[in-house]
């Protein structure tokens, strides 16, 4: 079995209230792709937040006495860390450029996942604009993947993404942050390996693996490519959603 992601050209600049499911259905059609049963489509996160009207404009934000304090600190704007403690936990680490939080979806993150890159503002302070993840990714996805489905007719799983580090290592990768009608893990144990020996530990991130590949295929910078198609993901479709992924508190040796 082959695994073919394929970016979807053509979706036009993402606004608030644009309905998703109609754009890329209409794509679809246009770029001659035809849905079969247990293809998966994977969104940035970014247009999904703007669709949503997760955009907020930081010449609205009064930053708190502590959201101050923690700028000062960090040398960051003191708005876009009163808008990191808004829309976090806890406050886990800290260094001149970056704050690392625990985001109130639950995952450990860099400044709470809030972006300033392609989001482009209108009028007065339209530099001045930055973007937050969705309220509720789990249900964004699920939202998307029901209408899509109603469309076309076809069983999907949808997978919205975004950029995050992680703890061990450079660099970003593509990861999933809202899940609907796929697997987050796959649970290997029980399972023998290639030699017959029973696997005891082994759980896979699939949703993360295949976040990151099509997070290769969507591209960084201006690409323009916010939606992907797969076909062939290697493991049956399900329910699931993102607290699959989320390591718990206690098993976590990083913080």
């Amino acid at each position: 079995m082959s695994l073919i992601i394929t970016p979807l050209p053509g979706i036009p600049l993402i606004r608030h209230g644009d309905n998703l499911a109609d754009i890329v259905v209409s794509v679809l059609q246009e770029n001659k792709i035809a849905l079969e049963n247990d293809d998966v489509l994977v969104f940035a996160q970014k247009i999904v937040s703007k669709a949503e009207g997760r955009a907020v404009n930081l010449m609205t934000v009064t930053p708190s006495q502590r959201a101050v304090d923690l700028a000062q600190q960090t040398d960051k704007d003191p708005r876009v860390v009163e808008l990191i403690l808004r829309e976090s936990k806890e406050v886990l680490r800290t260094r001149v450029g970056t704050i690392i939080v625990e985001h109130r979806l639950g995952f450990v993150c860099a400044n709470a996942g809030i972006d300033h890159s392609n989001v482009a503002g209108e009028g007065d302070g339209a530099e001045e604009w930055v973007l937050l993840l969705p309220v509720e990714p789990d249900q964004s996805a699920e939202r998307i993947r029901k209408e899509i489905e109603f469309k076309m007719g076809k069983q999907v799983g949808i997978l919205i993404i975004d950029s995050h580090g992680r703890a061990w290592r450079n660099g970003t990768v593509g990861i999933a942050v809202g899940i609907a009608g796929l697997p987050g893990l796959q649970d290997l144990r029980g399972k023998p390996d290639l030699f017959g020996f029973t696997l005891r530990i082994t759980q896979v991130g699939v949703a993360d693996e295949l976040a990151a590949a099509a997070s290769l295929m969507m591209g960084q910078a201006a690409e323009g490519t916010p939606v992907v198609h797969v076909r062939g993901f290697p493991y049956p479709l399900r329910e699931s959603s993102l607290k699959e992924l989320l390591r718990p508190k206690e098993q976590d040796l990083f913080r």
